[in-house]
């Protein structure tokens, strides 16, 4: 067993786990983080998507032990201090870029660290970016639309395809 501690949306989070914990369950089993979601064990989907120390990681391939000492942010960090849904999660539902909800977190992690990286990406840039996240449902059209309008960029030419 192993001590960690870290920040988590702002706050201390610590806890005793096995060496093997992923820090995807440390989030939900230890902190009670459930919107990290887990889909497929292997580092396909993305849902799973967290910012550890401000970088993009798929929570299913981490140790918690690894990030020890890091700033760790989830789904749940992302609302404004009022608990309004910030300007990609606004975006997400404006647009329509969510169905069944499940890869939305990891989406939404995702298109985060995209538009700190780049903030007003092209339509190809964006697929580009997702292109580790899984999404069953949506085609994937609305979810770049979102991203792109949260960039506040004109979507109206963004062909359906």
């Amino acid at each position: 067993m192993a001590q960690v501690k870290m920040t988590v949306n702002g706050k201390t989070a610590s806890g005793e786990v096995e060496g093997r914990t992923l820090l995807a369950q440390f989030l939900r089993d230890d902190q009670g983080l459930t919107g990290t979601h887990v889909g497929c064990d292997t580092s396909q989907c993305g849902a799973c998507v967290v910012h550890v120390n401000g970088e993009a990681v798929k929570s299913c391939t981490m140790l918690a032990v690894e990030a020890n000492g890091a700033t760790v942010d989830t789904i749940e960090g992302q609302a404004n201090a009022d608990g309004s849904l910030n300007v990609i999660q606004q975006a997400f539902q404006d647009h329509h870029g969510l169905q069944c909800g499940f890869c939305t977190p990891g989406m939404v992690m995702s298109a985060s660290a995209l538009l700190k990286e780049n903030p007003k990406p092209t339509e190809a840039e964006v697929r580009h970016y997702l292109d580790g996240n899984i999404c069953r449902c949506t085609g994937y059209h609305n979810i770049v639309k979102a991203i792109m309008a949260a960039s506040g960029q004109d979507v109206s030419a963004i062909a359906a395809e």
